[in-house]
């Protein structure tokens, strides 16, 4: 059963919270930071995520807040990330691809070969 590709896949989403289980980033917060660094400002960021000026904005600020360093600035008419962004982008990045795969392979050692042998068993 071992060398058969299962049907199913583990999925999840990592996100960081903090001590009092507030968001700080995540995915989400990734998506805006990698719109603002690519197209320079944060309305073009809202338009493309099809979200308000306002919840772009808040999330940011929020993040900020909690984070306690800024992750984006003013750039002229625009905006523009901050070294401290693009670390944090980074290493989320890595992280996200560490947990990944570290989830794949311990569900196919925990629960892939469970599953198959439990769906080919007859009912009783």
């Amino acid at each position: 059963m071992g060398d058969t590709e299962s049907p199913f896949h583990l999925r999840s989403k990592i996100w960081i919270e903090d001590e009092k289980g507030a968001m700080v980033f995540g995915l989400g917060r990734y998506r805006i930071l990698d719109a603002v660094d690519r197209l320079g400002s944060l309305q073009a960021a809202a338009r493309e995520l099809k979200m308000s000026y306002r919840a772009v904005w808040c999330r940011v600020h929020v993040s900020e807040e909690r984070l306690g360093k800024p992750l984006v600035v003013r750039d002229g008419k625009g905006s523009r990330l901050t070294a401290f962004a693009r670390s944090l982008m980074k290493q989320f990045r890595r992280l996200q691809a560490i947990v990944e795969t570290e989830s794949d392979e311990v569900y196919r050692t925990l629960m892939a070969d469970a599953i198959e042998t439990i769906k080919e068993q007859p009912e009783t």
